[in-house]
């Protein structure tokens, strides 16, 4: 979940405020300059996610200052920690230098203090057993464990988020390959089905002669309806298409009709067996006049069937399509075609199941499901 942006920036004036309080607390003196000085190591916290370099260089500083004049020197060290944590995360490389930097600042001081009887200048009290004037092995290791503490949190942190950039990046490219793979199989379906229509009404029209208008006519009405699919399917690719020009372009079963009479103009008798379709989404009935699109185009182009029956059932729960010739031609498109595979695809794409096969007495039947939620 993530926070408000807000809320982290409120959180960080309350740290400041804290960190402040607590070094005027733990000194044992007072005075401007201890209010001062415990200002500029606590107060610059408020805007760590805003200049996260530059507080981190007044916090530091001011930090170092802290230690050598004992004002709140065991809190210099955390308020060192708490402004290295936002830079650490910008990157790899502003993190190598921020932690060698944070270190130095709140070591070589204390060190310092450790080597020099004269320092800091406010001794620090009993209470304050972690000083580096009286416990220096054990200030340092304490030093160390906070400010590589808040470190390696940063790290951690920059690391997530770098694998969870990548995740979506993979996540784009998969949408965005699967939706290539859609308009390849829409524009195979649209251009495979009107372009054997035309080949065959044109192979027609040669040995019509005088009477060829109607083959011709077809071939027209082939055409246009192809060209209008085209645009439809590369229409996809646009930026932004609305919801009602996918909803108008995405063709449905009410277009099974034309399908049929496309067929038997193309010589074929078909035979259809129908049902209530409304219950079905339109994204399922897309699919499925996809699928008997290519599965009546692979009837005239590799039956060589004189006959075809046409079966759409919807349930509550599903769609079914079934597509049965008589031919008598051995399906080779099976192997190397496209046809049979992106029906499988579209049927796939629903967690449905696409069967074909030759029949027990002759011809070929093609069956589709398309499951759906009621």
């Amino acid at each position: 979940m993530l926070i408000p942006r807000r809320a982290l920036l409120m959180a960080d004036v309350l740290l400041a405020v804290t960190v402040t309080a607590a070094a005027l607390l733990r000194t044992p003196g007072s005075g401007a300059a201890v209010w001062a000085l415990s200002a500029l190591v606590g107060l610059p916290l408020a805007a760590r996610r805003r200049s996260p370099v530059p507080v981190l260089a007044l916090v530091g500083t001011a930090a170092a200052a802290a230690v050598l004049a004992g004002v709140g020197a065991d809190v210099a060290m955390w308020a060192v920690a708490f402004a290295l944590y936002p830079v650490a995360l910008i990157s790899t490389q502003t993190a190598a230098w921020a932690l060698p930097t944070a270190l130095a600042a709140v070591l070589l001081p204390g060190l310092t203090d450790a080597a020099t009887s004269r320092l800091p200048l406010i001794p620090a009290t009993e209470q304050q057993a972690e000083s580096f004037s009286t416990t220096p092995w054990l200030a340092t290791a304490m030093s160390i464990a906070v400010i590589a503490g808040s470190w390696s949190l940063a790290w951690a942190v920059r690391r997530s988020r770098r694998h969870a950039a990548e995740l979506a990046q993979l996540r784009t490219a998969r949408a965005i390959t699967e939706e290539r793979l859609r308009i390849a199989r829409d524009v195979h379906d649209v251009v495979g089905h009107n372009l054997s229509l035309i080949a065959m009404n044109a192979a027609v029209a040669q040995h019509l002669g005088t009477e060829q208008n109607a083959a011709l006519r077809t071939i027209e009405q082939v055409s246009r309806s192809a060209l209008a699919d085209v645009r439809t399917v590369l229409g996809g690719l646009r930026d932004e298409p609305s919801p009602d020009d996918i909803r108008d372009s995405s063709p449905g079963l009410a277009g099974v009709g034309g399908l049929i009479e496309a067929t038997r103009a193309a010589g074929v008798d078909v035979t259809v067996d129908g049902s209530h379709l409304s219950v079905a989404p339109a994204a399922v009935q897309t699919s499925a006049y996809r699928i008997l699109q290519e599965a009546l185009t692979n009837v005239r182009r590799h039956a060589n069937a004189r006959h075809c029956h046409v079966t759409v059932t919807a349930t509550p729960h599903a769609l079914t399509v079934r597509v049965v010739d008589d031919g008598t031609a051995t399906r080779r498109d099976t192997a190397v075609g496209h046809g049979l595979a992106g029906m499988r695809e579209r049927a796939a794409l629903h967690g449905g199941t696409l069967t074909t096969g030759p029949q027990p007495t002759g011809g070929f039947a093609v069956r589709a499901t398309l499951p759906f939620p009621t």
